[in-house]
């Protein structure tokens, strides 16, 4: 895949930009997660957070399947759309569900990191690698 995007390179603060910096480390990293051209995750998350304004959890949910889609065609991500637009529903989902919608709220849920990455990955869609990117910068800020 190259080398990896950093969060700052997509204006992403997570040091300074609270958990509206985390959901939106979180959607770049499962969208680089996946087996496709950087580029195309890059472009796919500037779509969907500066063009669409999804950069909540709640805002991801308010679009339809096919807007998704869209969103993830316009992008770039055409190869993985109905799958991943599917994902980042349960994605959204899940974190307004069982976390109230932040991602800080799964790191006090979690006894230590350990038990955080296990909870990230029980995300559908998130795997080792996804929690790998995710991790190697929200690590340092969260744990």
């Amino acid at each position: 895949m190259g080398k990896n995007i950093t969060a700052q390179e997509l204006g992403i603060d997570v040091v300074r930009g609270g958990e509206d910096a985390l959901f939106k480390w979180l959607l770049a990293s499962f969208l680089m997660g996946k087996r496709i051209r950087a580029q195309a995750a890059v472009q796919t998350y500037h779509v969907i957070v500066d063009r669409h304004g999804c950069d909540t959890p709640g805002k991801l949910a308010a679009y339809t399947h096919r807007e998704r889609v869209r969103m993830l065609g316009e992008g770039g991500y055409a190869r993985y759309d109905e799958s991943t637009a599917v994902r980042l529903l349960a994605l959204a989902h899940k974190l307004m569900d069982e976390y109230g919608g932040t991602v800080s709220a799964m790191v006090t849920a979690s006894a230590d990191r350990r038990e955080f990455e296990r909870r990230l990955q029980a995300f559908d869609g998130i795997g080792p690698k996804t929690a790998e990117i995710f991790m190697g910068e929200a690590g340092k800020v969260l744990f």
